[in-house]
Formats: structure tokens, C-alpha cells, sequence
């Protein structure tokens, strides 16, 4: 059965006028048998949303559906695989993809929540940030892992910088 065959391990939560889309590798074993973003309980992902401002309430996770209603929507690079980044396959990550899902619902801002998702998706080293390049009106950010297994790298400031970029956009 080819990659494509098979269902999402996460369906995607994109609609067109989303001010944000973020945008991780594959999502984790936790999050995927609880069939939800981010739902590993050391993960910062939905607390980060809501400090940063991006969030006005606190989410759990598996209200991941309700993003739209503020504007912003959920992908991965690997949406049939789940795990830690290193135990992907090679041919997980499908860029093609990732780029017509924006090209087609062309949020304003796609962040990339790890450098190995940014990097993987721009075929180059990435720094944190904001990126030089677009993917067509949609400009590119790079931010810290919120995973807890990446909490040597992890720093809120490139978050809170998202947060004031998408503010502007209002």
C-alpha cells in the first residue's frame, strides 16, 4: 500500500483565510493514539498558543478542530507516519504536498514548530525566525521544538515574535 493510500494519522485543519497554519514533522506516538496535535502531556505546544497570545483561552488538545475559530490551522510533513523524527522514514516527509495544501488555502503565515520540519520543507539550514523566502503570498517561520524530548533547544522568544507578526496582520 503506497504512502498515499493510507488515511492521515491526523486529518489536517486548514481553510482558506487562516491568518497561521503550524506545521510539525509527524506527529508523536501519544498524539497519535489519543488522535490529537500535540497531546503528549510535556509538550508545550497548547500552553505556548495561549501564553504568547495567540490563544485568548487555554486549549486541551483534543479541541485541536476548534483552531479555525482563531484563525489558525494544524498540518504535518509526515501525514501517515507517526514518531520521533529520527524514526521516520526516509520518504516520509512530502513536500509537494505541504506546498499545494498552501498554495491552496494560502494562509498568511506557515510556522514551522522544529527546525527539522523547516529544513526538511525548504531543503536548506533554517534559523530561527522569520525566513527570507515565501511560498507564494505566505511567508515562512521557523520556531523551537515545543516537543519535551527537544527541551535543551527550547526558548520561547521566536514564539512570542510569531505572535506579534500575526497580530499585525489583524
Amino acid at each position: 500500500m503506497s504512502k498515499h493510500a493510507r488515511p492521515p494519522v491526523l486529518p489536517d485543519v486548514l481553510e482558506p483565510g487562516l491568518r497561521l497554519v503550524l506545521c510539525g514533522t509527524a506527529p508523536s506516538r501519544i498524539s497519535a493514539a489519543r488522535g490529537a496535535y500535540y497531546a503528549n502531556p510535556g509538550n508545550y505546544f497548547w500552553r505556548t498558543l495561549h501564553a504568547v497570545g495567540l490563544l485568548p483561552q487555554p486549549l486541551p488538545a483534543g479541541a485541536f478542530r476548534r483552531l479555525p475559530e482563531f484563525g489558525l490551522g494544524l498540518t504535518d510533513l509526515a501525514k501517515h507516519h507517526s514518531g520521533n523524527d529520527d524514526q521516520l522514514p526516509a520518504d516520509a516527509f512530502d513536500v509537494p504536498a505541504l506546498r499545494r495544501k498552501i498554495a491552496r488555502h494560502a494562509p498568511c503565515v506557515l510556522a514551522f514548530t522544529s527546525k527539522n520540519a523547516a529544513q526538511a520543507a525548504l531543503g536548506a539550514r533554517a534559523a530561527y525566525g522569520a525566513q527570507s523566502v515565501r511560498w507564494g503570498e505566505t511567508a515562512l517561520w521557523v520556531l523551537p521544538s515545543p516537543s519535551g524530548q527537544a527541551r535543551r533547544f527550547w526558548d520561547e522568544t521566536p514564539w512570542h515574535a510569531l505572535a506579534r507578526a500575526v497580530h499585525a496582520l489583524r
